[in-house]
């Protein structure tokens, strides 16, 4: 039993109880909502891990409410939508959103995705005993000019600025500054972050990439740190 606490965000109770069952059945605490207002409420109530948002919802949409949590929370955000267009997904991917799934969905495949992202923010945001007495490993600090990346505290400083990322956005940079000049495609970056096989993901990419320029650098079009090799992937330059 893991007890990590999921909030639902769904105005389809059906959606609710479905994905509220498998994910009880998995060991997990589950918290429902029926649209954002409510959804933003028990995050405010409550603590909770991961956030499964649908973007079409009376009162307060998915996107909004996507942005609302981003100003103070870097949980884990997956989003359901009956759209399929790449806009669509791109829109939800900008506002912060790690992942994406296009109802119908197969529940045991949205479990799948849940558990990844839960894998991947738990470890990032551990800490132990040890490096809270600032003994901390030199793997976990990387430093490259004027960034630096504490893996254990999940910070980023840039010129000594800390720069909110989402979970994903963190894991894709921390990939790309531990193998500074190493060149890496789309498809490596999806299967080596998203540990899942690759597949018509090239805009997925596209966007956290743009996402972490935006964040990361004075100018994105000149980007310093992440560049563009084109025709090939991308490359945290030192």
């Amino acid at each position: 039993m893991s007890g990590e606490a999921i909030l639902i965000i769904d105005d389809e109770k059906e959606i609710r109880d479905l994905i509220g069952i498998y994910l009880t059945n998995e060991g997990y605490q589950v918290l429902k909502a029926g649209d954002g207002i409510e959804g933003l409420k028990y995050l405010e109530e409550n603590t909770i891990h991961l956030v499964v948002l649908d973007i079409m919802m009376p009162h307060l949409d998915g996107i909004q409410a996507c942005m609302k949590i981003r100003e103070s929370r870097n949980v884990p955000i997956i989003m359901l939508s009956a759209k399929s267009q790449d806009m669509d997904k791109i829109m939800g991917l900008t506002t912060g959103a790690d992942d994406y799934v296009t109802k119908p969905f197969q529940p045991l495949e949205l479990v799948a995705r849940i558990k990844s992202q839960l894998r991947r923010y738990l470890r990032l945001n551990q800490t132990d005993g040890y490096s809270q007495l600032n003994n901390i490993n030199q793997m976990d600090a990387i430093t490259i000019d004027d960034l630096s990346i504490n893996v254990t505290t999940h910070k980023v400083l840039v010129e000594g600025s800390e720069i909110k990322l989402t979970p994903r956005e963190f894991a894709i940079l921390e990939l790309l500054a531990r193998n500074p000049d190493v060149v890496f495609s789309s498809e490596k970056i999806y299967e080596q972050v998203w540990n899942e096989p690759f597949y018509e993901s090239e805009n997925t990419v596209m966007v956290h990439i743009r996402n972490l320029r935006e964040k990361l650098e004075n100018n994105p079009r000149k980007p310093r740190y992440i560049k563009t090799v084109w025709g090939v992937g991308y490359k945290f330059e030192q």
